[in-house]
């Protein structure tokens, strides 16, 4: 593959929703399943899920939240005694209304109708819910910390692997409190829990602040979001926190006896992140040659491409094995380092741009030559594909230091991105301005963050939405008019278009 040429066709700049699919493919990371709007997580996909699922578990844990698992049908009774959280999600929800099937004319068809309906879990609160009014009748059974890693199905229309599925992985924690205060600080502490993970192990920079009141999580009192910028300049909203005060416990009747033997209902949060944040990752970091994974979060860091098929495999693998066994007995970010050998028959070339493709941070390309010379060529995934560093055996120790300036560069390099293409917009005209643009970033101005019809008609005429009330943009603010309806205001809201 000359220089001029990219593994990746289209490149971003041609088309970037067909780039994204491109990636994908390239990385093999999942496919379309047969059924419409699911897809299959292949491998590699999965694994990079495992080294989620690992570091936020770790956290959870470490935070003094238990693991347990609910139903997947849900009661339709149940979803009906929350009829604000109902409402956001009615028109996403998958229904099960038979118990069996039957043969009829030669075609299997549904029969046995259920005496109530049930749902395929869009979310948890209510079943969770209902499992917490039995758990607790005391202040001393407070609070409960409960995280959920499961499968939800919301019926999507429209479709785009690890960004918006029919069914899509994720976690949920859900949380009871005796009193406000305890119950907003898990909120704000599990925001920060995702904000460090976007940052520090997916190195994609975040926005964190809270959800405007049409933006917020149906029958939440407060939304809480990460919003992280794409090479597209879109948002993708990457995780959430909510304060859901006394609202599900008053629908799943979650009550307790305080300390003065008097009965009120609990206090109580809901939190998640998901599968989207593959999609997220990909989308933030990968270039024209494929997937672009960040040390601290690639399931493999190193992977070693020993060429063979001329008489000398033997020589040639038991090197690699010992290069392995060296690199594995070193740590990096408190971990030891995780090596694959690809022994595979593939001509070299082929094989590393597979693994180009799959966003391995170092690769090593490793011949009788390199052998006999006592060096091994190192290739960085954050540089271009043909360049490459060459290490005696004996410096294995300086690929910790690499692999941590290449977590620090990738972050650097969004985090610029991100910066040069948030822009302060002051007037309603110069919004528009900023909007008619297709390749626009984030807006951030003055906004009264209240329900406007006038305002909500021009975003969606622009296609764009309010972010989120950013918490680093809204310290000690001055009163100031809102740019939409001239009312005064401390807040400023970031706006973008978003996936």
């Amino acid at each position: 593959m000359s220089q001029t040429q990219t593994a990746i066709s289209p490149t971003r700049a041609e088309n970037f929703p067909d780039w994204y699919q491109s990636v994908i493919k390239g990385a093999d990371l999942a496919e379309n399943s047969p059924v419409r709007g699911c897809m299959i997580i292949k491998p590699w996909g999965y694994a990079l899920w495992e080294k989620m699922q690992k570091v936020l578990d770790t956290r959870f844990k470490e935070l003094g939240h238990q693991n347990a698992y609910f139903p997947l049908l849900i009661p339709l009774s149940f979803l009906q005694k929350e009829a604000d959280h109902i409402e956001g999600f009615a028109k996403e929800c998958a229904v099960v209304t038979h118990h069996r099937l039957e043969e009829k004319d030669g075609k299997l068809v549904p029969a046995g109708e259920l005496e109530e309906p049930l749902i395929i879990r869009p979310t948890s609160e209510t079943i969770i819910g209902d499992a917490f009014s039995k758990w607790v009748s005391s202040y001393r059974d407070l609070p409960i910390l409960i995280n959920q890693w499961a499968n939800v199905m919301r019926w999507e229309m429209r479709t785009r692997m690890f960004l918006r599925t029919s069914e899509f992985l994720w976690q949920e924690g859900h949380t009871a409190h005796a009193t406000e205060t305890e119950a907003r600080e898990e909120t704000a502490q599990m925001l920060e829990v995702y904000k460090w993970f976007s940052e520090e192990f997916l190195a994609m920079p975040v926005f964190d602040g809270e959800k405007t009141p049409e933006e917020k999580f149906p029958g939440a009192e407060n939304t809480y979001t990460i919003e992280a910028m794409m090479q597209s300049k879109k948002a993708l909203q990457s995780g959430t926190s909510h304060y859901l005060g006394q609202n599900f416990a008053k629908g799943s009747n979650i009550t307790f006896t305080n300390q003065n033997g008097e009965t009120e209902y609990a206090y109580t949060t809901s939190w998640g992140v998901s599968t989207r944040l593959i999609g997220g990752l990909i989308m933030a970091h990968s270039d024209d040659d494929g997937l672009v994974i960040p040390p601290r979060i690639a399931p493999k860091q190193v992977v070693i491409l020993p060429f063979l098929g001329k008489g000398n495999d033997e020589k040639v693998l038991s090197k690699a094995q010992e290069l392995k066994k060296n690199i594995e007995s070193l740590t990096v970010f408190g971990e030891k380092i995780e090596v694959i050998i690809d022994a595979s028959d593939k001509a070299p070339g082929a094989k590393s741009w597979d693994w180009v493709r799959k966003g391995i941070p170092l690769r090593i390309l490793l011949g009788e030559k390199d052998i006999d010379a006592g060096i091994f060529p190192l290739s960085r995934r954050d540089a271009p594909a043909s360049e490459k560093t060459f290490l005696a055996f004996d410096e294995c120790l300086r690929i910790p230091a690499i692999l941590e300036e290449m977590q620090h560069n990738i972050f650097q390099k969004a985090h610029n991105f991100q910066q040069e293409n948030v822009q302060e917009v002051h007037s309603l005209d110069e919004f528009q301005e900023y909007f008619e643009d297709e390749d626009a970033g984030f807006a951030l101005c003055v906004s009264h963050p209240e329900v406007d019809e006038a305002r909500e008609a021009l975003l969606k005429e622009l296609k764009v939405t309010a972010r989120c009330i950013p918490f680093v943009y809204n310290t000690e603010n001055p009163i100031s008019s809102c740019i939409f309806t001239g009312k005064p205001t401390t807040t400023k809201i970031l706006y973008a278009r978003a996936y």
